[in-house]
């Protein structure tokens, strides 16, 4: 049976101080139903921004706390499924992204979302789900939903949908996990402002990897690994973000640092992911297979992942 979260239970900070919605143990699987970024505000014909309380933006559901997850475990996070809402956000305006100084006025477009597409005008856009904002709770001081970081938040990865799994550092007992802002499609750096911004459920399975210290998110999917990193400016994000899979490499995978130097030289891909937060999201991606031919094949293989009750080891498929 899966756990089911409301979105009623919503936060706008990812804080240690919050009062968990609900608990769950390792191996279980929660649906987490989660407002859009406007929490439903433009979504009336007729509503605008004008008359919007800005201060619901980017809600999160949660947040959950997971039982065994201590400060030095990761959170592992497997994503089953998104299912989005019939209506999706459009919009543009002088406040955010590249392309604000052409928009003086704030236009919205109200989208439906129907049989796996978005409908714009006579254009029918396959839908891509992604989880926006995803992220667990840092040690001692609150984040906004709004910001990205090194506990993930409002990251905005067109890499985190169904299929991938998300790694998380956990910061505090219970990790405190919590997500929102759902885009049924968007493209890579989120350069105009914003997605196809909805409401929907995300189904995911939740594990731990226990005494594994990655102090930043990571995603792995079925051909990939994305170390992801958010700083001040894309510059500064980019480096992380090499810094990190290097990290990744030479650490986790075991290559030496001139293998793993060269390997991100010959097939690293570095994609912006956002640009509109208050600090700027990169991902550096990797592929799977030279790892797999040198013998690592993830955390799934290392006998450190606990599942329900009797902590019982995953076997990667």
């Amino acid at each position: 049976m899966n756990r089911y979260i409301e979105k009623k239970h919503v936060i706008h900070t990812f804080s240690p101080d919050h009062v968990p919605a609900a608990s769950a143990r390792p191996g279980e699987t929660l649906i987490f139903e989660t407002y859009d970024c406007h929490m439903g505000q433009l979504l009336r014909e007729g509503s605008d921004f004008d008359h919007m309380d800005k201060s619901l933006a980017n809600p999160a559901t949660g947040p959950v706390y997971i039982e065994g997850a201590c400060p030095q475990d990761i959170l592992r996070l497997a994503i089953r499924n998104i299912e989005l809402d019939q209506v999706g956000i459009l919009d543009k305006g002088p406040t955010a992204g590249a392309l604000k100084e052409h928009f003086p006025e704030y236009i919205i477009r109200r989208l439906p979302v129907k049989d796996g597409m978005v409908h714009y005008g006579h254009l029918q856009i396959p839908v891509r789900p992604m989880i926006g904002v995803i992220g667990t709770a840092p040690k001692g001081h609150a984040v906004s939903t709004l910001a990205p970081g090194d506990h993930g938040g409002n990251m905005d990865c067109t890499s985190i949908g169904p299929g991938a799994v998300l790694y998380l550092p956990v910061r505090v007992p219970g990790a405190l996990l919590a997500m929102g802002d759902l885009h049924a499609v968007m493209g890579d750096g989120e350069c105009g402002n914003c997605g196809v911004e909805t409401g929907g459920r995300v189904t995911v399975q939740v594990d731990v990897v226990k005494n594994h210290p990655i102090p930043w998110p990571l995603v792995e999917t079925g051909d990939r690994w994305i170390a992801i990193a958010s700083r001040e400016n894309v510059d500064e994000a980019c480096q992380k973000a090499v810094d990190q899979m290097f990290t990744f490499l030479t650490v986790e995978a075991g290559l030496s640092k001139l293998d793993a130097g060269m390997l991100i030289d010959m097939l690293g891909n570095l994609v912006v992911c956002q640009i509109v937060n208050p600090q700027k999201t990169v991902r550096l991606e990797m592929p799977k297979w030279p790892l797999e031919k040198l013998g690592f094949y993830g955390f799934a293989d290392q006998e450190s992942i606990t599942r329900g009750l009797k902590g019982e080891q995953e076997v990667r498929p």
